[in-house]
């Protein structure tokens, strides 16, 4: 149980601020980095600053879901603010790539947190049947931002300095941890239960093995990291990890929770909406740059039907759910909505490949699609999830998402750069990354079979 909260309009307005800090800050260096290889020393690649991040913040994931689960929403909220702040701080100050890949981990070890433990807050604060509204205007804030990052990073390199892109985040941050420190209510004193702490130490090996194998050869590892031992490192850590969550008393990922189709499909669902987003907001901006020769922000404005879709979508569907439409149904819609955004896009490059416009218009099934799923897949999971897991429950769904788009752009990308050095033309390798990504579009539609066939309020 909670107590009232008495600001619920500062708090959500807090929340809704660090999900912008985060989403910009995960797209906000495409642009500025130039400038910061530019200026900074150090024989570090340029790519590790991506991946710093990446890596850190998949990786704590889980664990800042199962510890809500046992200390709180609130301190652990608290803290993945303070984390993602002081990594902000030090990224401004940084004065050699090495510090700033070791500022982006800890800005990463914060940011990780903030989606899911929003979204657990977010469910706290209001009853079941408002949730579905609230929900879905965080994916519409974290969509928006998300498109917005490469302009405001351009922006901000142009007119101030790259320095900017990280330090305007530290007042913020500090305004969204003050207001949320003084408006969240505190949670009652629960049953404490041990962490599972070797389970989160092989669910960390085998998401960084993992991330690292797909992005071997652009992250130039040493010699001794090769992709056979880092493959030999992914398979031995998520098999003790499987043996581990089946054995331990109180385990990290309860593995009964995929026990339920319906909780399985959302999962199943998330993973494939993270490879769809990430595909479209990496492939299509890379193409109008270098195959039309547009300028970074002009690429970025094209990703705009693809931005609007995913924000009144994902409105439209939070209401459509408190309006008893099915989750099958509306999922099933969304999944092929994404599913013929990527028909659409290939078949664009076969017949329209030099008209931008052409292109970014078969973006805008896609966004719509990803609004719809977003609040599909966090509603479903959470009604899915006993009490005592809510947080993990709905941190899987998010980490595989942020997987999904981690590993599904790096094995697109490999396919991407083995068409073009077996002389496919640029066009019809992007056509094959495309089909790919329709084919991932697919299982959703097929996981969609077993989410709940009838509303929301009738399942739970």
């Amino acid at each position: 149980m909670t107590t009232t909260n008495r600001h619920p309009a500062l708090a959500l307005a807090a929340l809704k601020l660090m999900l912008v800090l985060a989403a910009l800050d995960q797209a906000i260096l495409s642009t500025a980095l130039p400038a910061i290889t530019h200026d900074l020393p150090g024989s570090l690649p340029a790519a590790w600053t991506f991946s710093a991040y990446l890596l850190a913040a998949t990786v704590v994931i889980a664990l800042y879901g199962r510890l809500a689960d046992v200390h709180g929403r609130k301190p652990m909220l608290l803290l993945s603010v303070a984390l993602f702040l002081l990594g902000s701080l030090a990224c401004a100050a940084s004065q050699s790539m090495l510090q700033l890949v070791l500022a982006r981990a800890l800005q990463g070890a914060g940011g990780g947190g903030l989606m899911t433990l929003t979204m657990l807050t977010v469910a706290a604060m209001f009853p079941p049947q408002e949730r579905g509204r609230y929900q879905a205007m965080l994916g519409a804030v974290y969509g928006v931002s998300t498109m917005f990052g490469p302009l405001a990073g351009g922006w901000l390199t142009e007119h101030l300095s790259w320095r900017w892109a990280f330090g305007l985040n530290v007042p913020l941050a500090v305004a969204a941890w003050a207001a949320l420190a003084a408006t969240l209510p505190r949670q009652s004193a629960g049953r404490r239960v041990p962490i599972d702490h070797l389970g989160a130490v092989l669910l960390a090996g085998a998401l960084c093995s993992t991330l690292l194998l797909t992005q071997h050869e652009r992250l130039r590892l040493p010699g001794w990291l090769s992709a056979y031992v880092l493959g030999a490192a992914t398979a031995l850590c998520a098999g003790a990890f499987v043996l581990r969550q089946r054995r331990a008393d109180h385990p990290l990922v309860p593995l009964s929770l995929f026990a339920q189709p319906v909780y399985a499909a959302a999962a199943c669902i998330g993973l494939v909406a993270g490879v769809a987003l990430y595909a479209a907001v990496v492939f299509m901006p890379a193409y109008l740059q270098t195959a039309l020769h547009l300028a970074p922000t002009q690429s970025a404005w094209h990703l705009l039907p693809l931005m609007a879709g995913v924000t009144l979508a994902a409105i439209a569907s939070g209401r459509l759910l408190r309006a008893h439409t099915p989750a099958r149904r509306l999922g099933t819609a969304a999944c092929a909505l994404v599913l013929a955004g990527f028909v659409l896009l290939a078949l664009g490059m076969q017949w329209a490949p030099a008209r931008p416009l052409v292109l970014s218009a078969c973006l805008l099934p896609l966004g719509v699609g990803l609004g719809l799923l977003f609040p599909i897949i966090t509603m479903v999971s959470q009604r899915a999830s006993p009490p005592q897991w809510m947080g993990i429950g709905t941190a899987v769904p998010v980490m595989l998402r942020s997987l999904g788009g981690a590993v599904g752009v790096a094995l697109l990308t490999s396919l991407f750069a083995h068409l073009l050095h077996t002389l496919t033309p640029g066009t019809q390798a992007l056509q094959a990354v495309w089909g790919c990504a329709a084919a991932v579009a697919a299982l959703g539609l097929l996981a969609c079979r077993w989410l709940p066939g009838v509303p929301m309020a009738a399942a739970s």
